[in-house]
């Protein structure tokens, strides 16, 4: 029974889609959505500071809306037994340190077997200052 009534609802949005056609251009573009919708509602100088950091591991999730990278396994071909998964969460619209947060993950290969280990504080701090002085860089080269 989903389906009829699915298919009522595309043919009920189709016609009231059709029905608009005849409006002259002036009430269309009143009827457009702000501007302000489209944007996303994070510090976009984090955001793409946050994505030219992680640029060198692939990426498996991105939220503009939701201010969230996540990474997938990267290893370093120096050191193919250790791996990190890294999660960026952009916290705010304002370019402030608080606004950041990396979370990190980190296993090394045992006897064929992935293990979690912990991550250095210190890795995970020098990313979020990485991605804060990129950040502050490219609002000084915008800005001016």
């Amino acid at each position: 029974m989903a389906r009829p009534l699915s298919f009522a609802l595309a043919l009920t949005l189709a016609a009231v889609t059709l029905a608009g056609c005849g409006h002259k251009k002036e009430n269309v573009k009143a009827e457009l959505a702000p501007p302000r919708i489209t944007t996303i509602g994070i510090n976009s100088y984090l955001w793409r500071a946050a994505l030219d950091t992680l640029s060198f591991m692939p990426i498996a999730q991105v939220d503009s809306n939701g201010g969230v990278i996540v990474t997938d396994w990267y290893a370093n071909p120096a050191l193919p037994t250790d791996r990190m998964k890294v999660t960026v969460t952009i916290l705010d619209q304002d370019l402030r340190a608080d606004a950041v947060r990396v979370a990190a993950q980190r296993q090394v290969l045992q006897g064929g077997q992935w293990v979690d280990t912990p991550v250095q504080a210190a890795t995970v701090q020098k990313l979020e200052d990485i991605i804060l002085s990129k950040a502050r860089d490219l609002r000084r080269g915008t800005a001016g």
